[in-house]
């Protein structure tokens, strides 16, 4: 998918995080068994388990709808966001399906859609469908790629009836944007003979906006200019997602999904300006993107041979036509000055994946094979505000190019009970990659590259589970980053790179979590990501920059969350939930020689969750504090990080039956946060000196949101 230039000040990534992830106020534990119990054939013409009688994963904390009464969910993804400890783990970004990276399965198995994901799927399947939810570590599951907790929620294939939910998000920010109403969704889902379908129909748009002071200081700190600014954002994001699934008599297992999707965007900032010895003048900056994309997958699961053979299709389409113009107006009538650049692109993927599993010697095998074409077309022009107020073109090297990649990779997995208590996987292959380019600067060339893994999943008593992994993975490479592009609003150019090198992981991920009874679950990961041919921004000629590879980088930290009942302490139905994030990076800066952060990698984040539910009533209440903290972004002559001060908190207020239905009003940003951006332009290089230092400032004011949902 298109990585977008992302506007800055647009809105906190954090702040505006929904007011979930309560959590129930007990689970049932299934202890480990004093044996490990035979494996059952699998045979080609063996029907899977019957989904109103699922069992249970030996070693699994499972949650039942009881558990989730008191929250009154109307969907499976609300019962998810209530599990305690639990965090959701959306799937890796990345061409291709690979093996599975989200930590959610449906009934045991991996979802094979990308833009039409797991989570989307869990908000199309009604909470009454659901019949547990249990959470495992991922390296005792035959699934290769999980590890650590991963989510199964079981849901009742054979439940009938046609049911559905809806939901709407109206908001409006106390200042300046218009209000938000568009945004919501609605789904329904049922079964005919042997079929099961959905249909879900969603927007997910956004209306935002600040504004505030901007003062630019010279290197010396003296005021040279004075800036009002204002940024207003407003989205539209409607997609419609079908789903239907198939089961023959013979236990074979079809399933087909497909998505279509808009996604409108305009942005506009006006900076009125002053400043000492110069002429007033106002800049006004436009952004707009009109995107169209679709999705087609499948798979088909059928018996073969004494295992069973899966075979998995995908094809992906986008189409985005892209803009950004500049132009600046003076006081004393001289001519405006501006620019504009325009990019439309087209990608396509195509991916086919076949996995054979069976059963020998005590284990689970697995076997999987997948090829993939990936393909981007772009165009881009970038022009200059004349005199008469047309645009006549400049030259843009490396403006129009083709980037093709053909990729294979072949991956032998292997999941064993070493003992009642100890799990092995392991999965070990390969990755071939050939990437060519067309135009001025086409180039082909190919990649091998192994890759693999080995973990160790450990239940030494039946509140405990650790679990240890040791990956080698082979990163992808942005295929925007190939060719050029202008962001006319921030003065920035990358004039393309046809030499970049995919990045390569050494990764190690130790986590563990503890049930602590009637008190809740906590949960703490650690991790280390040892980086080579690390993506960065490399010199391009004399003056040029764009993303490069760089030698090699480290990062380390840990990630805590935990779930904390009040119940003991006399405070029936509520709780308390916390997540803590801490990591940091190193790098040999390309121009300085000394160490620094990666690039605007996250260094803290704190986010505290309180929600009471009144015993023996329909309301609830709670609330919320966030922070985060990230790295500079360093470029060969720019300095720039982005910084949210105070931190965020706010309040919400839910009532679980107003007529049948679920109403919860919020209020977010109480502490009036201030959206913060400072940037640094040095003489040329950063090693030159600094030449002018941007201090942004903008508030944007309390933001109210009504959240309605209800069953159809």
């Amino acid at each position: 998918m298109r990585a977008r230039p992302r506007l800055r000040g647009a809105r906190s990534g954090f702040l505006l995080l929904l007011l979930t992830s309560p959590a129930p106020l007990f689970a049932q534990d299934t202890p480990p068994p004093d044996e490990t119990p035979p494996a059952a054939p699998t045979t080609g013409d063996a029907p899977p388990p019957v989904a109103t009688e699922p069992a249970t994963v030996q070693g699994a904390r499972s949650y039942t709808p009881a558990d989730f009464a008191r929250f009154a969910p109307r969907t499976a993804l609300d019962m998810l966001n209530q599990v305690p400890g639990f965090v959701i783990q959306q799937a890796d970004e990345r061409r291709g399906l690979g093996q599975a990276s989200t930590n959610i399965l449906i009934n045991g198995e991996r979802f094979s859609g990308k833009s039409n994901d797991v989570v989307t799927e869990l908000t199309k399947i009604s909470a009454s469908s659901v019949v547990r939810i249990d959470v495992v570590d991922g390296a005792t599951l035959n699934v290769p790629g999980l590890s650590g907790q991963v989510a199964n929620i079981i849901v009742n294939a054979s439940n009938r009836k046609l049911s559905g939910n809806w939901r709407w998000r109206p908001q409006i920010r106390a200042k300046r944007t218009p209000a938000r109403v568009t945004n919501g969704q609605i789904s329904l889902n049922g079964s005919s003979g042997r079929f099961d379908y959905s249909i879900g129909i969603a927007n997910d748009s956004f209306v935002q906006g600040n504004a505030g002071p901007e003062v630019v200081t010279d290197g010396q700190g003296q005021v040279i200019d004075l800036r009002d600014e204002r940024l207003d954002i407003i989205g539209e994001q409607p997609k419609i997602s079908l789903g239907l699934k198939h089961k023959s008599a013979g236990g074979a297992l079809a399933n087909l999904n497909a998505s279509f999707q808009l996604y409108n965007l305009n942005a506009d900032e006006i900076s009125v300006r002053r400043g000492p010895g110069q002429v007033d003048r106002d800049r006004l900056f436009h952004e707009q993107e009109r995107e169209y994309n679709y999705e087609l997958g499948g798979d088909y699961d059928f018996g073969l041979g004494g295992g069973r053979l899966k075979l998995i299709g995908l094809r992906r389409f986008e189409h985005s036509p892209y803009e950004q113009s500049v132009r600046t107006r003076f006081a004393d009538l001289r001519p405006d000055t501006g620019q504009r650049f325009t990019q439309t692109a087209d990608e396509t993927e195509s991916i086919l994946r076949g996995e054979y599993g069976w059963k020998m010697g005590g284990a689970d095998w697995q076997v999987a094979a997948e090829g993939a074409l990936n393909v981007l077309d772009v165009e881009s022009t970038l022009s200059e505000l004349q005199p008469d107020g047309t645009f006549a073109p400049l030259t843009l090297d490396n403006a129009t190019a083709r980037v093709e990649e053909r990729r294979a990779e072949a991956m032998l997995s292997y999941t064993k009970p070493l003992s009642p208590k100890l799990t092995l996987q392991a999965s070990a292959g390969g990755e071939y990659s050939q990437l060519s380019q067309s135009g001025a600067n086409g180039l082909t060339r190919t990649f091998y590259r192994p890759k693999g893994f080995v973990s160790l999943a450990w239940k030494p008593d039946k509140k405990t589970d650790l679990s240890l992994k040791v990956a080698r993975e082979v990163g992808q490479l942005n295929f925007f980053d190939f060719v050029a592009f202008v962001n006319v609003g921030a003065g920035i150019n990358n004039a393309g790179n046809p030499e970049l090198v995919p990045q390569q992981n050494w990764n190690i991920d130790l986590e563990g979590s503890r049930n602590m009874g009637a008190w809740g679950t906590t949960r703490l990961r650690l991790y280390a990501r040892l980086i080579s041919d690390v993506v960065d921004v490399v010199p391009i000629g004399a003056t040029g920059q764009a993303p490069g590879n760089l030698d090699s980088a480290r990062l380390f930290g840990f990630n805590w969350k935990s779930t904390l009942n009040l119940d003991p302490l006399g405070v029936r139905g509520a709780k308390i939930d916390t997540e803590v994030q801490y990591q940091r990076s190193r790098i040999r800066d390309q121009l300085t020689g000394d160490f620094r952060p990666i690039n605007n990698t996250l260094l803290r984040y704190i986010n505290v969750q309180y929600r009471h539910d009144i015993p023996k009533s329909d309301w609830a209440y709670g609330g919320y504090y966030d922070d985060f903290k990230q790295a500079f972004g360093f470029r060969l002559d720019i300095r720039e990080r982005p910084r949210n001060s105070p931190a965020g908190v706010g309040l919400f207020v839910e009532h679980k039956d107003v007529m049948g239905l679920t109403v919860r009003g919020a209020v977010d940003n109480l502490l009036g946060t201030q959206e913060q951006f400072t940037r640094t332009f040095f003489n040329g290089r950063r090693t030159n000196g600094e030449a002018f230092t941007e201090f942004r400032d903008r508030d944007y004011g309390p933001v109210f949101t009504v959240t309605i949902s209800g069953k159809l």
